[in-house]
């Protein structure tokens, strides 16, 4: 007919492709034994699989699309599975509401009303855009902002979001430069400093004044100064910021040109956000760092002691492992000041944070703040009903002066509960247990018994009982 959309395809075929999945998980260095638990199979079963004894069934598919959505494509190509996924993610999706629908009754609705299943998927997609943009016009009533036009820090964070937080072009060449570095522990700075000085002739010296700075550049004596107070970190990253403006100018040039950015100054912050982005790609280079990542389950202070960087540099390049084909595991990163600001903030999982202001006081991250050098976990649950295991730990940065209070903040890292396996905090939680109710702004959250909530969500209807007191004075519906 025409017009009518095309069914959603279910695999039907008896797929012997064992070795593809193999190929998989050798390329993500997953044993065996995990792999299994992650697809919900016993080893004995999975090892068939791969030695094509055994085909893969639309159950495996199904646990491979929810587990590695875009590697999955490798041994499915007819993206059927993937279409099966979305149509019961719609159908089971919480914060909708009405009963859900069981998987088995999505997939006979599939195979009898692709049109109708088709539809489903699609009115799903508008209900999650109309809450995202719920979301942003909140933050927009909060600050007042209006019909303003966004701020430059604004532009860039709201263009990094869009990209996913991936730069494919400055990630790529930061991984060929630190090959050709022979970057290991040991050199690190030394490698950096000698590529400034022949390549570039900028030198390296000690800053002076009162150490305000942690860094300054003089282009008409081509000298670096780095603050001598800096750990060795911190000196490292200032040096691959410097080195990367050099040797990837041309690359940060044309993603700066293509961005569209409104104005001159979200320009110029988008030029310091590229070198900040490729200093870290250079320190941590992609495929090293992904692997590592998996081998010791996400473990940051195992990492940064790997790739010598700080706590936040490698729980910030977690946040960017979005290569297509390669992704690492689906985690969200922010870091959250003092007053409860978010600060930075990125998300690969379905957590949304607020565009602007802080996040629900529920949440571990705050009390991380008050707790410097102690690594916090939580199970939390957003309203939608997905769950995710949450690591925060709070930081100080010192001053080197007692005129100037220290920097304290903390950085919160996360994944979705079905990832608990690859996530070594999720050990410290009974996982499938209990968890701690949160949201991502009150102004949306449609909780009705938060004992913390500051005001209603908006559209709501506000009902005030004076005869019985509560934490909160309201009710709503």
């Amino acid at each position: 007919m025409p017009g009518q959309c095309p069914p959603l395809p279910l695999p039907r075929r008896r797929l012997f492709e064992g070795f593809r999945l193999r190929e998989l998980r050798r390329r993500l260095n997953i044993p065996q034994a995990g792999m299994a638990q992650r697809l919900g199979i016993s080893v004995s079963y999975l090892s068939q699989i791969e030695n094509n004894d055994r085909p893969i069934t639309d159950g495996v598919l199904l646990a491979l699309a929810r587990e590695f959505p875009v590697e999955a494509a490798e041994i499915n190509g007819e993206g059927g599975t993937a279409a099966l996924l979305r149509a019961i993610d719609a159908a089971t999706d919480s914060s909708v509401p009405t009963d859900r629908v069981d998987e088995a009754d999505v997939r006979r609705g599939i195979e009898q009303q692709p049109l109708l299943a088709r539809r489903m998927v699609a009115l799903h997609d508008a209900y999650r855009r109309s809450q995202e943009q719920l979301r942003v016009l909140d933050d927009r009533f909060d600050t007042g902002s209006g019909d303003a036009a966004p701020l430059p820090w604004e532009e860039v964070r709201d263009w990094f979001q869009a990209e996913g937080n991936y730069i494919d072009a400055i990630d790529r060449s930061a991984e060929l430069l630190a090959d050709a570095l022979a970057l290991d522990d040991d050199n690190v700075v030394r490698a950096f400093e000698d590529r400034l000085r022949l390549w570039h002739g900028v030198r390296v010296i000690g800053a002076q004044g009162d150490g305000s700075e942690l860094s300054r550049f003089d282009e008409g004596a081509r000298t670096l100064a780095l603050n001598h107070a800096l750990p060795p970190e911190s000196r490292a990253f200032l040096l691959a910021h410097r080195l990367v403006r050099y040797e990837f100018a041309n690359e940060m040039r044309l993603v700066i040109d293509r961005a569209g950015l409104a104005s001159p100054a979200a320009r110029e912050l988008l030029s310091v956000g590229l070198a900040n982005y490729a200093a870290g790609a250079l320190l941590m280079p992609y495929g090293r760092f992904r692997a590592a990542a998996y081998e010791v389950r996400h473990d940051i202070d195992r990492l940064r002691q790997r790739f010598a960087v700080s706590f936040e540099q490698a729980c910030h390049r977690l946040s960017t492992l979005q290569r297509p084909g390669a992704q690492g595991l689906p985690v969200f990163f922010c870091r959250v000041d003092m007053a409860g600001n978010i600060t930075k903030r990125h998300s690969a999982t379905r957590l949304q944070f607020a565009a602007l202001g802080g996040a629900c006081p529920l949440w571990i991250v705050h009390e991380a703040v008050a707790i410097p050098d102690r690594i916090l976990v939580q199970l939390a649950e957003m309203p939608d009903g997905t769950r995710y295991v949450s690591m925060a730990k709070g930081l100080v940065k010192p001053s080197g002066s007692f005129s100037r209070p220290p920097r304290r903040y903390a950085v919160a890292l996360g994944c979705e509960e079905a990832h608990a396996a690859d996530f070594v905090y999720a050990d410290a939680l009974r996982t499938g247990g209990a968890a701690t109710p949160i949201g991502a702004s009150c102004r949306i959250c449609p909780r009705l018994d938060c004992d913390q909530r500051a005001f209603p969500p908006a559209g709501s209807v506000i009902e005030i009982d004076p005869d019985r007191r509560r934490a909160v004075p309201y009710g709503f519906r």
